[in-house]
Order: structure tokens, then C-alpha cells, then sequence
């Protein structure tokens, strides 16, 4: 395939009618048509952010893919309205635009023929696309948009245009695919062996046609019938799933509203209406707490929480205590000692002499001291300071804990009280805000009732499909209990035995192509890597085509922790194997080809992909991507070269030949 033209009407930036010519420069050849000169694939197209680059790859898909151009999946609402959105929407003298129009010319070789084809695919705002589609000049007329669309996905299916028309930033999502299934759709559509499927699938049919032929008439009436079955249970279920989309799109509705109606309802205070009944109640409970408290507070202020307010003066008071204990302690043992002096004198005189009683006075003052001088400030009992001791010591320092964790608390629950008293004060009355939480019931209840009916919806349309799919099953058990009457037919049993080959051959085709790709993975991403990469190998499971790197110790990377520009370096190279091992000659168009590669990536890119990634390559590219020294670099390989140029005052685009720092040319028509 070979794009030669696009020709873009009112799309996005580009107002009016522009004609951009895509055609790579041939090969010189001398007079005996040898080529002396290699061809020049690259048409490099520069401009700012935002002035229209994506345009150029947006324009390309949507006129060979049309719906599935979009990333996601488009009702046809939806694909109207992002239509209505590519309409050109600048400041012009012909005021706003309401049409927008795409032509794509290409040549397409199909069984050693080539042909050209135009491709024309124009709308108006609010209104479904138009597509229409040229042979050699002359309009296919038998074919209706359907039928076009379907003959544009079979001459570029989506899942492979998705590999080689792309954004550079992007594709790096191709090592992120832990499944394999975005490289398996591709494999199997690129390398064939999608066809192979497709006529397992026509051999299937062909011998159920073959096999209903040598029925008896009363069964082929009665698989008839079922077959008439099978067909209404899955437009049945068909039916079924549309109504449930479109319970589905009620749902997002009623979403939507429902969260409108709360915005509104938090703007007008709602959230705190909402808790006002709760900030009540959590204020009465507070209040209770709080007479407690109290109370607690002043039964520990009456008993033995003041000893602890003047720890220095319990502890005189203590030490006055002890000090008269062994006061009165020495003054009891005088007492006896004198008592027991007067009981020694009577029984011997010896010892009533006045030195005798001198001496023993001197040693009983020396032992004991003076204390007769003393005066007893408290004169309490033993059991009276035994139980002065413990109130200080223990019952004073538990109350004070005890006060203390009151005290704190009570601190805590005035706070509260003023913090949703506070609230209570903040909030609405309730009638101000009544309406509004009457909608949102009203509302939940209704979203409430379309995600049963949803469900409802998919459940039947799942037993519809169950019913289609057993109904299938009793039409094959028909078939096979008379299967030994069709095998009769040689046609009938060359096809069954090429089924079976099929099987075997597409399962040795694909380890064969699996093979083959690995090896030219290996070569496109050593010749795109750095050096300290060189090393790495891609081993590709044939049933999952999940891709696995390899270090050359054995060590499987893990691809989600490599960096973007190591992604992107990756996924090119799966491009490049890809492209190379099908053999298919599709142009490539990159934008943003190097926004997130470092320099040495950049250099492998520019200097080693770019020349030979396709007979045609279409980059869209940054003054800071492709640069001076790039523009150099390859500029033996360069064809033509746009500048893209954004008008801020109409807010629009025009294309000039030539690329930044080359003087324009000429505007493009």
C-alpha cells in the first residue's frame, strides 16, 4: 500500500481545502532502467505543539477505519457527536463551519494488480458520516457504507493499522501487555493465520450444508426448526442487550443528575442539615458527660485531692509526725527508766548515791538527748499518723490522677460542646434543604430500580444466549449421529481430513513464525538499542504470544519497570519484526516520534529505522525532535518536507513546503 495524497476540508486546525501530496521519491534509473540512486521514503512534516500535527495521523485513520479509529468504543451517538467535534471551529470570514470532509488516495496491489482507490468521507454537524470509495477513478456505486467500511478493514484490518499508523508516546503501551493479546491479534493478522481460522470455519459450514443435503426430509425439517430457533433466541438476546445499553445510559444519567443535586445541596449547606439531628444528640450526651465530670472533680477536691496540691507542706507535716513519734518514744522510755531506777534504789542503797544518779543521768542524756525541751506540736496518736501517712502517700496521689484525667477530659468534651455547637449553628434549618434530599431519594431510588432492570435485561439476554447456544448444540448431535452417512461423499471427507491438517499446520505455522519474529526482533532492537542493552534476546510464547526479555544471564526484565523511552525502543522493534516477518509493505506514520527518548536512543532511531522502516514513512515531528543535525542526517532519505503553521488570529493552520529553518517554497493549495 502507497498513500499518495490527503486531502483534508474543514478538519480540526485546518480550515478550508488543503491537498497534501504523500508520494515518496522513486529511484533514479540510467537508460537501461537500473536504478542508480536508493528511493527517498521519508515525507517529514514539522510543526509547533498544537498546530496541527495529529491532525495529519487523526485524518488518516479516521478515513480508513471510521468508528474504530477512536481509542474506545464509540456508540453512534457518540461517534456523532466526536465527529461534530473534528469540524473546524476557527475564527473565519465564512463564520463557523458546519461540514468536514476527508479524501485519501492510495494504490493498492491485490494478486500482482495494482490499483488506485480514493477513499471519501465527509459530514455535517449532528448528522452520521457519509463514505464513498473510488477504483481507478471510477466510484464503486454497488457498495453502500457498510459494505465500503467492511472493504477498507479488509484491506487494512484494525488491529493492524493500529501498529503502523500510531503516536510514538503511546505504542510504548504495546510492552505493557502483560496478556499478549494485542501482539497475538496482530501476529495472527499479519502472518495469515487468521486465514487459516476462516476456513476452518467455511469447511465447518460447508459440511453442515453437505451432511443437511443426505438427511431424511422429516429431519432436515426438524433442524430447520431448530435452526429457526437458534436464530430467534440470539435476536433475542441481541434485542435484550440493546435495551440494557440503553438502561445503562439512563443509569449514567441519573448518575449525573444526582450528583448535580448534591453539588447544589453541599452549595446550600446540605451536608450540614444532614448531621444537625446528629450534632443534638452528640451535644446532649456531651452536656451529661460534663455534669459528671464536674461531679467527679468536686468529690475529689472534698476528700483527699488537697494533700496533693502542697506536696512541700505534707512533707514538713510528715517529718513533724515522725519526729515527735520518736519524741514521745524517748520520753516513754524515760518514764520507764526512772520507775525502774526508784524499784533498783529500794532494793539496793548502794545505788542511791548522787553519783550514781549523776552517772547514770549524764549516760541516759548522752543516749537519747535532750527532749524534755521539745514542745509537741501535734501530739497524735500511732494509729492517728499511720493513717495521715497513707492519705498522703497513696489516697492523695490516686485522687490527683483520678482529677487529673477528669480535668483533661472535661476539656476535651467543652471543646466538642463548642465545636458542634458550632456546626448546629452552621447548618440550615431542615425545610430549607427538604426539597433538595427529597430529589436525591427520589433519584436513588429511581437509579436504584434501573440497575435491577440493567441486570434484569442482561440476565435474559444471557439465558436467550444459552438457549441459542444449546439449540446449536442439539442441531451438531444431529449432525453427527448421521455423520457416517455424510462421509459417504469424498467431498465431505476431504474436508473433514483438511480440518484436521489445518490444525496441524497452523499449529506449525505459527511455532515456525514465532521463530522467525523472534530472530528479527533480536536484529531491529540491537540495531535500535545502546550498547549496555545489546545483550537482551525476546522469547515468545506460540500459544499466549506473551513476549518475555531476556538478559544474557537468563534473567527475565520485568518490561513494566523499564522506562518510557526503553518502551518505545521495544515496541518499534516488535513493529519493525512485525512488518518484516509478514512481508506486507504498509506506509508507517509516527507522531511525536522521539518525545520521550534520550539522545542516544534518538541517534539509533533517526539513523537506523526512519531510511528503512517502510517504502514510506510519515513523521510528525517537533522543531526539538527532529532537528537540525537529524534533518541532516537523513536527508539522502527525505522526499518532501511541511511545515505545519498555526494562524492564532483565525485559529487555524496552513501547510508551507519546506521544515522550519529551510525558507517556505510555496503555500500548499
Amino acid at each position: 500500500m502507497l498513500i499518495t495524497k490527503l486531502t483534508l476540508n474543514n478538519f480540526r486546525v485546518f480550515r478550508g481545502v488543503h491537498e497534501i501530496d504523500l508520494m515518496p521519491a522513486p529511484a533514479q534509473v540510467d537508460r537501461k532502467g537500473q536504478e542508480i540512486t536508493f528511493p527517498r521514503p521519508i515525507i517529514l512534516f514539522g510543526g509547533l505543539n498544537g498546530a496541527g500535527k495529529t491532525s495529519i495521523l487523526t485524518a488518516v485513520r479516521l478515513a480508513l477505519l471510521g468508528r474504530q479509529s477512536f481509542s474506545q468504543v464509540l456508540s453512534k451517538g457518540e461517534y456523532i457527536d466526536a465527529l461534530s467535534e473534528l469540524i473546524h471551529k476557527g475564527a473565519g470570514h465564512s463564520g463557523v463551519q458546519d461540514n468536514a470532509s476527508i479524501e485519501l488516495e492510495f494504490k493498492y496491489s491485490q494478486n500482482g494488480e495494482e490499483s488506485s482507490y480514493k477513499v471519501i468521507r465527509n459530514w455535517k454537524h449532528g448528522k452520521k458520516d457519509n463514505l464513498s470509495l473510488e477504483k481507478d477513478g471510477t466510484q464503486i456505486p454497488e457498495l453502500n457504507y457498510e459494505q465500503c467500511q467492511g472493504f477498507l478493514n479488509e484491506l487494512i484490518p484494525t488491529g493492524i493499522a493500529d501498529l503502523f499508523f500510531f503516536d510514538g508516546e503511546k505504542i510504548a503501551e504495546l510492552a505493557e501487555d502483560g496478556s499478549g493479546s494485542v501482539l497475538k491479534t496482530a501476529v495472527r493478522r499479519l502472518l495469515g493465520l487468521d486465514v487459516i481460522a476462516k476456513l476452518k470455519s467455511d469447511l465447518n459450514i460447508f459440511l453442515k450444508k453437505q451432511g443437511t443435503s443426505a438427511l431424511s426430509q422429516s429431519l432436515k425439517e426438524e433442524m430447520n426448526a431448530l435452526d429457526e430457533q437458534r436464530i430467534i433466541h440470539e435476536r433475542n438476546a441481541e434485542k435484550l442487550r440493546g435495551e440494557a445499553d440503553i438502561v445503562d445510559a439512563q443509569i449514567e444519567l441519573v448518575s449525573r443528575d444526582i450528583f448535580n443535586l448534591e453539588n447544589k445541596l453541599s452549595q446550600n449547606g446540605g451536608a450540614w442539615a444532614k448531621t444537625r439531628e446528629d450534632e443534638q444528640q452528640k451535644v446532649e450526651s456531651l452536656l451529661k458527660e460534663k455534669v459528671e465530670l464536674e461531679k467527679q472533680l468536686r468529690m475529689e477536691m472534698e476528700t483527699n485531692l488537697p494533700f496533693s496540691l502542697a506536696p512541700k507542706a505534707m512533707q514538713r507535716l510528715q517529718a513533724q509526725i515522725k519526729q515527735e513519734q520518736q519524741i514521745k518514744k524517748k520520753q516513754s522510755f524515760g518514764n520507764e527508766l526512772d520507775s525502774f531506777l526508784e524499784t533498783l534504789c529500794s532494793k539496793y542503797p548502794s545505788f542511791d548515791t548522787e553519783m550514781a544518779q549523776n552517772a547514770i543521768a549524764d549516760s541516759f542524756k548522752a543516749h537519747v538527748g535532750e527532749f524534755d525541751s521539745t514542745d509537741l506540736l501535734l501530739d497524735i496518736s500511732d494509729r492517728q499518723s499511720n493513717t495521715i501517712d497513707y492519705q498522703l502517700s497513696n489516697l492523695s496521689q490516686n485522687s490527683f490522677s483520678r482529677f487529673d484525667k477528669a480535668r483533661v477530659r472535661l476539656q476535651k468534651v467543652e471543646e466538642d460542646i463548642d465545636n458542634a455547637s458550632s456546626n448546629i449553628a452552621r447548618a440550615p434549618e431542615q425545610e430549607q434543604v427538604q426539597e433538595l434530599f427529597a430529589d436525591v431519594r427520589a433519584l436513588d431510588k429511581k437509579k436504584e430500580k434501573l440497575i435491577i432492570e440493567y441486570h434484569d435485561l442482561l440476565g435474559q439476554a444471557k439465558r436467550e444466549l444459552q438457549l441459542a447456544l444449546e439449540t446449536a448444540r442439539q442441531i451438531q448431535k444431529q449432525h453427527d449421529k448421521h455423520k457416517d452417512q455424510s462421509n459417504k461423499d469424498q467431498s465431505i471427507s476431504n474436508a473433514q481430513s483438511s480440518i484436521l491438517l489445518l490444525d496441524k499446520f497452523g499449529e506449525q505455522l505459527t511455532k515456525a513464525r514465532v521463530n522467525q519474529l523472534e530472530n528479527e526482533f533480536v536484529q531491529s532492537y540491537k540495531k535500535l538499542a545502546r550498547k549496555e542493552d545489546l545483550q537482551l534476546t525476546a522469547s515468545i510464547n506460540p500459544v499466549s504470544f506473551d513476549v518475555e526479555l531476556v538478559d544474557e544471564h537468563g534473567i527475565k526484565i520485568n518490561r513494566k519497570a523499564m522506562s518510557a523511552g526503553e518502551k518505545q525502543i521495544y515496541a518499534i522493534s516488535i513493529l519493525e519484526a512485525l512488518g518484516r516477518t509478514s512481508g506486507r509493505k504498509l506506509p508507517i506514520i509516527i507522531d511525536t516520534p522521539l518525545g520521550r527518548l534520550d539522545s542516544h536512543h534518538r541517534d539509533k532511531l533517526v539513523e537506523n529505522y526512519f531510511p528503512t522502516a517502510s517504502h514510506q514513512v510519515v513523521i510528525l515531528s517537533t522543531d526539538t525532535e527532529i532537528d537540525r543535525n537529524y534533518t541532516s542526517l537523513i536527508q539522502d532519505d527525505l522526499a518532501r518536507t511541511y511545515e505545519i503553521c498555526f494562524d492564532g488570529a483565525t485559529k487555524s493552520s496552513t501547510l508551507k513546503e519546506g521544515y522550519f529553518w529551510k525558507e517556505s517554497i510555496k503555500e500548499a493549495v
